[in-house]
Parts: C-alpha cells; sequence; structure tokens
C-alpha cells in the first residue's frame, strides 16, 4: 500500500520576515501568496500615507486599533475599531491618524501583483511623489 503525502499545518509560514519603516510609520507583512497579501500597519500619530491608488491591486483595510481617517474616492470619514472598507482598484486613498496614540489596521491585499512598486502617488508629506 502507498504512502499518502501529508501538508504540514506549519507550511504555510513565512520563513523571511519583511518589516519596512516608513515617514509616517511601518509596516509587517504577516502573510502572502499568490494573488494576496496581508500586512500589519502602524500610522504615527498626526502621519498620514500618500494619497495613491493601484492598478492592480484591492485592500480591504481593518482597524484594530486607534481611529482612522479615510480618503476613498472624494469621500473622507473615520473608521474605529473593528470597522472595514474595501479599497478598489484604481480608487484613490489615503489612511491617516488624526488620533494621539498610534493607529493599527490590517490590510488585506489582491490582485495579479502586489510589488511595492504598484503605487502611483498623487499627494505625498514626504516629497516621495
Amino acid at each position: 500500500m502507498g504512502r499518502q503525502a501529508t501538508v504540514s499545518p506549519f507550511s504555510c509560514i513565512r520563513r523571511r520576515v519583511e518589516f519596512d519603516e516608513r515617514p509616517w510609520g511601518n509596516y509587517l507583512v504577516l502573510d502572502e501568496g499568490p494573488g494576496y497579501k496581508v500586512k500589519r500597519i502602524v500610522v504615527y500619530a498626526g502621519r498620514r500615507l500618500s494619497l495613491q491608488l493601484h492598478r492592480r491591486r484591492r485592500e480591504h483595510w481593518i482597524v484594530i486599533s486607534g481611529v482612522a481617517r479615510v480618503t476613498r474616492g472624494d469621500t473622507i470619514g473615520d473608521l474605529q475599531p473593528t470597522e472595514s472598507i474595501d479599497i478598489p482598484v484604481g480608487t484613490l486613498h489615503r489612511i491617516e491618524n488624526p488620533g494621539v496614540e498610534p493607529l493599527v489596521i490590517v490590510e488585506v491585499q489582491h490582485g495579479d501583483y502586489l510589488g511595492e512598486d504598484d503605487i502611483e502617488r498623487v499627494a505625498d508629506d514626504f516629497g516621495r511623489t
């Protein structure tokens, strides 16, 4: 009788840690695979990411702690912990932290290409446009 192959429950654990410090805060890639990437993003008090869009991915943001001020298209609104929002492909967006404590979100990206160079910056507080 042939031996049945088994899949380790740990086969999806990332072997390489991807952490990046940015002028607005930092991110840590928690998991990724074909067509998806999951990040923990920390935005420092009073800081914001660039006003940007992506051509090849959509994003879903879930607020873990703090208050997120979100620009999506021509709409701006605040999200509280446990609230979430979808950012469709090609939609102008930004997240900022209007509070005094760090903002923590989980971002789930989906698309055929998830590289950091799929960012079109329209406005940026740090001169990266």
